[in-house]
């Protein structure tokens, strides 16, 4: 799939996984192109870590309320660390979210499906601190972000969009 077919296909699934695991050089290879995004500063402030044991996902997915990914066969969390780059500015956030659209992008074109579940993680009940603190995570590092990863039993639905003539103007 070239790069331009995975930007302009890839969905956001939100549905039932198949009972099929990740392999781990899909898993690396997904990890890998997070690693390769754009830092600010080059501080690389974002950090990954893959869930694939089955008992261990069960006991995050135990967490999680409500459920999100719950027949995901794999996650993978996103961590952050707010490093001061320049000066005083911090760009931990454009940071994650660079790695977490590579990552989103490699899941789709290896044929793969996830969704970028931050808010329902990040609230005031703290489901994030509870899966670092389940995963022995060092306090520095905090997740931001969770990604199911699995083969879909559905095709995604595409939403509606805002036509692009509406959204992008030359020279004004």
């Amino acid at each position: 799939m070239d790069t331009l077919q995975a930007i302009l296909t890839r969905r956001s699934y939100r549905g039932k996984y198949l009972e099929q695991p990740v392999p781990r050089e899909h898993l690396r290879a997904i990890m890998e192109a997070g690693c390769a995004a754009p830092s600010g500063c080059n501080k690389q402030t974002t950090s990954f870590v893959a869930v694939d044991d089955p008992a261990l996902l069960q006991r995050l997915k135990a967490l999680v309320d409500p459920p999100v990914g719950e027949t995901a066969p794999a996650w993978i969390l996103v961590l952050t660390r707010p490093i001061v780059a320049y000066r005083d500015r911090v760009f931990n956030v454009q940071d994650y979210s660079a790695a977490i659209e590579n990552m989103l992008l490699a899941i789709h074109a290896l044929g793969y499906a996830s969704c970028w579940y931050e808010g329902h993680i990040t609230d005031d009940d703290d489901i994030a601190g509870q899966l670092a603190r389940a995963l022995g995570l060092p306090c520095e590092f905090k997740i931001v972000c969770l990604l199911p990863v699995g083969i879909p039993k559905e095709t995604a639905v595409s939403p509606k969009k805002i036509p692009p003539e509406q959204r992008m103007w030359f020279n004004c």
